[in-house]
């Protein structure tokens, strides 16, 4: 009989999981397959093709996947190259609190391309992939304009207070919040349009608005004082770059694919960014119907726009970049690389950034699927996110820690300036598929540590 052991069976979807078949016949081919149906009742299914060992022992630690969705050494790759029946569909946890996904894994002993209600499975076993741990707390927030909710860890606190913002997507997303909360941050996720009385659209941001939130998050009494942090991805992060900015409650941002040029009108109090021209024309469409937005937007280089620039060098938090080199939605590490030019030019170094080779536009937690396309409110059609499947994985891990490391290190320590921090050891990642531009303050003077591939 076919023994199919996968450890644990409950666990936070952050959470890496083995997967190891046995009692198989030497180098007996079989299909190993993942599948689970979201809250919209869409089924996403993963499958990959493998041959025992001498033993009759596929461990998905060491064993390489010959085909399927994903080959080679992949011990997560069931749960990252999980595709949508449903063409350009997004897999996102929508309820995260009182249900898991169900994700069922199967083995076959022999080969199996598609699902079949006929072909019966040798074992199966239907894993729990919770979004909160025990114990967190979800808080909706309807107060003065601010729309969202938070999440508290388990305990007295206080803990440290981090704003969770998506892009386009809009809408109140939560999966992450509830993850950071189950990692020890109070975290707010927060809605800034698509949301309850909310502008169906971004026409303008009036940065007041985050503000309000900041100061709703920081006054709680299970948050640390000091100043909160910040955690976006494309429009998110780009948001959060003009928090950090500007807003003086802010201690640390973490900006994945966002950029320093705005397209659309910023105002808080006097300051009023323009918006770096949209030029709609530029949109290509793929052979599979799929909209390429790469080049519809002005030269970011371009010195014609100079009120479309964040002036990010007056940040006194610390900023951590998150950029992928195959995005293909915006070229967020160029816009990156120029932001830090501007910041060192003004003598700036509070800032730290991390380019991954192989990913792309949507870096989420661990083993979130890959998704190279889905469909956009923007657009109104589906949309090319670009990176490489396996590398991109990689990255959502790498960064995710990476994330967590540098927000519990620096949230709540707003009132400290360069060159008084605490000694810490930014590292290495380990990975060739990353490279890390970081600077430590010595305790004097203005000579600065570069840690780098």
């Amino acid at each position: 009989m076919v023994v199919l052991t996968v450890a644990p069976e409950i666990s936070l979807s952050d959470e890496p999981v083995t997967i190891r078949v046995s009692s198989l016949k030497p180098s007996q081919l079989v299909t190993l397959m993942t599948s689970l149906t979201d809250e919209k009742g869409v089924k996403f299914l993963s499958r990959a093709f493998y041959r025992a060992d001498e033993n009759g022992d596929v461990d998905l630690q060491k064993a390489a996947s010959l085909g399927g969705n994903y080959t080679g050494v992949e011990p997560m790759g069931l749960f990252w190259s999980l595709k949508p029946e449903k063409p350009f569909h997004r897999l996102m946890k929508r309820e995260v609190m009182e249900t898991p996904f169900y994700v069922k894994v199967e083995v076959f002993d022999k080969y199996v391309l598609m699902e079949n209600p006929e072909v019966e499975a040798a074992a199966a076993v239907t894993l729990e992939r919770w979004f909160r741990s025990p114990g967190v707390r979800r808080i909706p927030i309807r107060e003065g304009r601010v729309r969202g909710a938070l999440f508290l860890p388990p305990g007295d606190g206080p803990f440290p207070g981090v704003i969770d913002m998506f892009g386009g997507a809009g809408g109140l997303i939560e999966f992450r919040s509830s993850l950071l909360a189950s990692r020890g941050f109070a975290a707010l996720a927060l809605a800034y349009f698509a949301y309850e009385d909310l502008p169906i659209f971004v026409k303008k941001i009036e940065l007041e608005y985050f503000e309000e939130a900041a100061e709703i998050l920081q006054k709680h009494p299970k948050v640390m004082k000091g100043g909160v942090g910040v955690i976006g991805v494309s429009l998110g992060a780009t948001i959060a770059l003009a928090m950090i900015t500007f807003l003086k409650q802010i201690s640390a941002v973490v900006c994945i694919s966002g950029w320093n040029q705005h397209f659309g009108l910023l105002r808080y109090k006097e300051y009023k960014n323009s918006g770096l021209p949209y030029v709609p024309e530029n949109i290509r469409i793929t052979d599979a119907g799929v909209v390429d937005a790469f080049h519809t937007f002005g030269d970011l280089a371009d010195q014609a726009y100079p009120d479309c620039i964040l002036p990010v060098e007056r940040a006194r938090g610390q900023i951590l970049f998150i950029v992928g080199e195959k995005d293909q939605n915006i070229a967020c590490k160029a816009c990156t690389e120029m932001t830090i030019q501007r910041m060192q030019k003004h003598g700036r170094s509070n800032y730290r950034m991390l380019s991954y080779p192989g990913a792309g536009h949507l870096i989420e937690p661990p083993w979130s699927p890959f998704c190279l396309v889905s469909w956009s409110r923007m657009y109104d059609a589906p949309v090319l996110w670009g990176g490489e499947g396996s590398s991109h994985a990689r990255t959502q891990v790498e960064a995710w820690k990476e994330s967590l490391d540098f927000l519990q290190h620096h949230v709540g320590k707003c009132g400290q300036s360069e060159g008084q921090w605490d000694w810490c050891y930014w590292g290495l990642t380990g990975s060739s598929d990353c490279l890390s531009h970081g600077y430590l303050p010595e305790a004097s003077g203005d000579h600065r540590l570069h840690i780098g591939l």
